[in-house]
């Protein structure tokens, strides 16, 4: 009885990693489709802010049962354009966690998928380097939707995140400000199979892109598979 335990406590323990980076191998598969799916709306993200944007996060099905007093949270995906000034190809994704009860007053009782934009380096560092809040550490505001920006475009562009929601169908910007984010390092390790920080994911390509990142990667390459910033800001 007593072998029969252990031999299942050990299988057990055999096939939490592999349950664990299915986990998380289906979010950033979600991840993929929620973009996929909101890029190939009439009014999405504006195809010239997404073109300047050095980095996305997506947080694909956000549910308002998530969110508790002191505990509210999402899960999904960073990835950044790769190369030292970010003019390359979308590299491999980090996962990361939007934390913050402004969002749970926002959600309903719907599911909700947001989208975030990183439009500088600055903005890009700042997210990387620590737990980050928008609005205070990195400047945010809620993104327009359409296939072209407006006049108001130098507005949106002197922020830093600029931030969207999809619930209901319904795709508009939306004032994430007060929440935060962060590296999610146990995911990251779990999809990847090692411990290893958000930044060597994002910016340094220390590790391939998981299999599971296939159709995000592929449709941020198909949309905007170059980044049209202004070459000096991109500088550091």
């Amino acid at each position: 009885m007593k072998r029969t335990l252990f031999v299942l406590a050990m299988a057990a323990l055999v096939a939490l990693p592999a349950l664990a980076q299915k986990k998380e191998a289906d979010r950033l598969e979600e991840a993929g489709q929620t973009i996929k799916d909101i890029l190939g709306m009439p009014d999405t993200i504006p195809q010239d802010l997404l073109d300047k944007a050095e980095c996305i996060l997506v947080f694909p099905s956000v549910k308002k049962g998530a969110f508790g007093i002191g505990a509210s949270y999402g899960r999904g995906a960073m990835l950044c354009r790769s190369g030292e000034n970010f003019t390359g190809p979308w590299g491999a994704p980090s996962m990361y966690a939007l934390e913050g009860l402004n969002i749970g007053f926002q959600l309903g009782g719907e599911a909700t998928d947001f989208v975030l934009l990183v439009m500088n380096p600055r903005g890009a560092d700042s997210i990387l380097r620590s737990k980050t809040k928008l609005g205070a550490d990195a400047s945010a505001a809620a993104g327009p939707k359409g296939r072209t920006t407006t006049a108001a475009t130098d507005a949106f562009m002197r922020a830093e995140v600029l931030t969207w929601s999809r619930s209901r169908g319904l795709f508009a910007g939306i004032s994430l400000e007060g929440s935060t984010l962060r590296a999610d390092n146990g995911a990251n390790e779990n999809i990847y199979g090692k411990k290893i920080p958000a930044r060597d994911i994002v910016l340094h390509g220390k590790v391939s892109p998981p299999a599971a990142a296939k159709t995000l990667i592929g449709v941020l390459d198909q949309h905007s598979p170059k980044n049209l910033s202004d070459p000096k800001s991109l500088q550091k």
